[in-house]
């Protein structure tokens, strides 16, 4: 496996130990209840699936204009 692999999968893995420590954290600590968590989380992916969506959109807006472009 080479080094930037390592690095890789070392990041990967201590993001997801991060995550899970603020989940835990959130719910022990501060009394934040697994629904409302739950609830934030859907939230975000939503968020997230809409920003995503717009991205899509505007490049492919970008594309097509750039393709009627060059027929001129």
């Amino acid at each position: 496996m080479s080094r930037a692999s390592r690095r890789y999968y070392r990041t990967i893995l201590l993001g997801i130990l991060a995550l899970g420590t603020l989940v835990w954290v959130a719910v022990d600590q501060f009394g934040v209840p697994p629904g409302e968590l739950a609830d934030l989380f859907l939230a975000t992916l939503l968020v997230v699936s809409l920003v995503i969506g717009a991205a899509a959109l505007v490049a492919l807006l970008w594309v097509g204009l750039r393709r009627l472009r060059r027929r001129r």
